[in-house]
């Protein structure tokens, strides 16, 4: 099996996802994740379509394939295509998806929310109180 643009565009739009754990600070500190701001990008999948991901990591060139177990009643063990690795997103993923445009709105719109926070992360927003407040509250919108 070949992935297309197209086919990686519609598996994206259908099983993938956009995210980043942002650390809030208004919570208590016994709460609080070891970094600020980890974004993220996956595609999970149960464990009989592990083929796909691995595919999918070729074609990108990059990320990790790794097992998911999942204890949830009426839920499969699965298997998640992820790429966390900031240059990586910068430079393959991120470019990737403008070129190639998502076609669901909410995919779309969590993706140019994404992109906004990669550029706050670029300018070292991150490291401020304010800044970090201003992430968290564009993680908030997204789906």
């Amino acid at each position: 099996m070949h992935l297309t643009e197209d086919y990686v565009v519609g598996l994206v739009d259908g099983e993938g996802s956009f995210t980043a754990f942002v650390r809030n600070l208004n919570q208590s500190t016994e709460r609080i994740r070891r970094t600020r701001i980890e974004p993220r990008f996956y595609i999970k999948l149960i464990d009989k379509d592990r083929a796909v991901l691995d595919l999918l990591k070729s074609f990108f060139g990059c990320g990790s394939v790794y097992y998911q177990k999942d204890s949830r009643v009426n839920h499969q063990n699965c298997y998640r295509y992820e790429v966390f690795n900031r240059e990586e997103l910068n430079k393959i993923i991120i470019p990737f998806f403008k070129k190639h445009p998502l076609q669901f709105p909410s995919k779309a719109k969590d993706f140019e929310i994404f992109c906004e926070i990669m550029k706050a992360i670029e300018k070292e927003e991150h490291l401020t109180d304010k800044g970090l407040k201003r992430i968290y509250s564009l993680k908030e919108k997204m789906h």
